[in-house]
């Protein structure tokens, strides 16, 4: 409601502005035109005035000008010379001109009169000088006792001076009002300047007024939308947060399930029982690409998808990618193939784990929907420099295909070709929309064509960076280092509160030459690090007393430990990855725990600086059956008088112990047999005997009186034991 009454309060404000805006022009420009007629009429009025004055200036001319033309008749008549003739012809012109033009704009009958009239008198002057000049000119004289005591040409003088002010009287009284209308106008002028002044002040006011009511509004507005704005991210990380623990909470038990699953596929099954575990592997796995799905898009929608360049070989990734489906394909009766073009770099600078997670989704929707033919992978160079290549994949299969008008939205979020694909063939509809979103983070595009019945092509490209440096072969983990019990064990620690999840890692990392430790917390792992030297951990993140985040402050600031920390853990949300390098964690595993992703972290980390130890004596591994020398030479370091000390003492004391053992089991002490089994345990590490005895002893070690294959195990113990013994007199001679 308040954002409505928002709304309408703009809008009112906008048409409040609009009709003051055209109001206020209205009045404006009406006044202004009001002004400007009385401008012009007070300019018109003014020059009337300026003409008057300049007319009465005239006319005291004419006065002075005809009475002086006057003075020159009656000065050549008493000097009887000519000269004081000269010009009066051109002030008479003067006179005549001026007289016309006042005549002109004269609408006064009384005062034409009058004009007409100095124009008569003005031109007997001139007549008067013509008759004089002629007298001279004809009689030598201008002598006239007459003309200057002439009394008529003293009446013209005297006419003249009360015409001329006669017609000054008139102008004048015309002049004043005019110059009345002038101050009228002036006053008119000034009223409509104060009237503008005004208006544009109280439009200025009033607009300045509501101006500053809305940016006080808007400030409001501004306000409560920072407000907003931190409640949505508060709900923001509530909701991250919620999804991380729902994640982790759903993660953990299924990655048991698909773990627990993988171990039981590898014993003996009957045919039923592998049938129900292949279904309950199945169904895990989709559950969790569905799971996958949903954690990715909630990364991409965080904007949290890193995109990490690394050096990568373009035709291993296919290899790879393309042998991961060779096994699925053949289930369906297909037929998957690839081709790169041979020009392409083998050694590239891209994500590829990215690229891999595109292939796998492209691929993998061609084999599900695809009941029949062929699946055809193309890599080509779209445009290529000596540091750049532009690859382009085709992906092609013979498949069911896509109508044409749901190819438009195959790539949109929750969308499948049809609305029975989810119901036939399963899956969320976010695979396609995840592809495009990667594909776009990394300055790519992707395309599809399709026909029903045909099949699907997808195609693609990216630009990826051309290694400085090509690698003839790829960089990989050696995968019998943890297999070969030769090399020195790894220490691991590992830190799990989750009973099943570490009964999955025993599982796991028995398999190996790894020897480890548990801790359920993290106060329990940094208080076994202070005391113990380990090789790496494996840490989980959520936990109680201290969760993976506190415990790796502690190892790296209290501890001082430099040990590699690889995270754990269950969250596979935005930033979680991120979040625990930061915190000083090397690296980063999801569960449920890929068993060769775990393998390849723990090569990388832990067994990167390691080498086999160099044999100060070649024992050929075909002299002895039982027995192994590597770590005891390890430990040597090439001390023959130590080798023989330890040989000495296990060819002396296992016989003994192995009896003892053998008594304790007829007498039925199995307190005794557990003693004696843990004894031996620790007797045989130093002649390499542990790979071989370490699962029967540990059976020994737990033994009770119900369990029947205690004598054969005890049989293969003492057999072992006493051919051991053999080869280590044998050994012992050497020495």
């Amino acid at each position: 409601m308040k954002n409505i009454s928002s709304v309408m309060d703009n809008k009112r404000f906008s048409y409040f502005i609009i009709l003051t805006f055209i109001a206020g022009s209205l009045l404006l420009i009406a006044v202004q035109l009001n002004s400007a007629g009385n401008t012009k009429a007070l300019i018109q009025n003014n020059n009337t005035l300026l003409s008057e004055l300049r007319s009465s200036n005239h006319l005291r001319e004419i006065d002075r000008d005809i009475l002086g033309v006057e003075s020159r008749i009656r000065a050549s008549i008493a000097t009887n010379d000519t000269t004081h003739l000269e010009g009066i012809d051109q002030k008479i012109s003067q006179i005549e001109n001026f007289l016309d033009s006042l005549s002109k704009d004269n609408v006064n009958a009384e005062e034409e009169k009058l004009i007409h009239r100095l124009s008569v008198l003005a031109m007997e002057k001139k007549t008067t000088k013509d008759k004089l000049l002629h007298r001279y000119i004809t009689l030598g004289n201008m002598d006239d006792n007459t003309s200057i005591a002439n009394p008529r040409a003293r009446n013209i003088s005297n006419e003249i001076t009360r015409i001329t002010a006669k017609i000054y009287e008139s102008r004048k009284l015309n002049m004043v009002e005019l110059s009345q209308r002038s101050e009228e106008m002036g006053q008119k002028a000034r009223f409509y300047d104060i009237s503008i002044l005004i208006l544009l002040i109280l439009g200025g006011s009033v607009v300045g007024y509501h101006i500053l009511r809305q940016f006080k509004r808007q400030r409001l507005l501004i306000s409560e939308l920072d407000i907003a704005e931190k409640k949505a991210l508060v709900a923001a990380q509530t909701k991250e947060n919620f999804l991380a623990n729902m994640s982790h909470e759903i993660r953990t038990p299924l990655s048991g399930i698909l773990g627990f699953t993988n171990l039981l596929q590898k014993r003996p099954l009957d045919e039923t029982s592998a049938e129900f575990v292949s279904s309950i592997q199945r169904s895990g796995e989709n559950l969790m690409a569905i799971i996958n799905d949903i954690l990715d898009l909630s990364k991409i929608e965080a904007g949290m998808m890193r995109i990490t360049p690394g050096i990568f070989s373009i035709n291993g990734l296919v290899n790879s990618v393309e042998t991961f489906f060779t096994e699925r394909a053949k289930e369906k009766g297909l037929t998957i193939s690839s081709t790169i073009d041979p020009s392409i770099p083998d050694t590239l600078v891209g994500d590829a784990t990215r690229l891999t997670q595109i292939l796998v989704n492209l691929i993998g929707n061609a084999i599900k929907f695809t009941h029949q033919g062929n699946i055809s992978v193309e890599i080509y160079s779209k445009q290529q420099t000596d540091k750049k290549a532009v690859l382009g994949f085709r992906i092609s299969d013979t498949g069911i295909g896509i109508d044409k008008e749901k190819l438009t939205e195959i790539f949109e979020r929750f969308n499948q070709g049809e609305d029975s694909t989810t119901r036939n063939y399963g899956g969320t509809g976010l695979g396609l929309s995840i592809v495009k979103s990667l594909i776009l983070l990394q300055n790519g595009n992707i395309e599809v064509s399709s026909e029903p019945g045909k099949g699907t092509t997808f195609h693609f490209y990216i630009p990826y960076g051309v290694a400085e440096e090509q690698l003839t072969v790829l960089p990989t983990a050696d995968p019998h280092y943890f297999k070969d019990k030769s090399n020195t064990p790894l220490k691991v620690l590992v830190v799990d509160d989750n009973v099943i999840n570490q009964s999955l890692m025993k599982h796991l990392l028995s398999q190996w030459n790894i020897d480890f430790h548990i801790a359920s917390n993290g106060l329990e792992a940094v208080s076994y690090l202070k005391s113990n030297a380990c090789d790496l951990v494996l840490m989980d993140i959520q936990m109680p007393h201290m969760d993976g985040y506190a415990a790796t402050q502690k190892i790296r600031e209290e501890l001082r430990l430099d040990i590699p920390i690889i995270a754990m853990t269950a969250h596979a949300l935005a930033g979680e990855r991120e979040r625990c390098l930061s915190r000083g964690m090397n690296e980063y595993i999801s569960k449920p725990v890929n068993e060769e992703e775990l393998f390849t972290l723990i090569s990388k980390f832990g067994i990167k600086e390691k080498k086999k130890p160099d044999k100060k004596t070649e024992i050929p591994s075909t002299d002895y059956h039982y027995i192994n020398l590597t770590y005891m030479q390890t430990v040597s370091g090439g001390d023959k008088s130590f080798e023989k000390m330890v040989t000495q003492q296990f060819i002396e004391n296992i016989p003994n112990h192995l009896q003892k053992l053998i008594v304790a089991y007829e007498n039925k002490d199995f307190q005794e047999v557990k003693l004696w089994a843990h004894d031996l345990k620790s007797s045989i590490a130093i002649m390499g005997l542990h790979p071989l005895l370490k699962e029967k002893l540990d059976i020994l070690e737990t033994a009770s009186e119900g369990n029947p294959d205690l004598q054969k195990i005890l049989t293969e113990v003492q057999k072992v034991l006493s051919e051991a013994v053999s080869e280590a007199e044998a050994f012992s001679k050497t020495i």
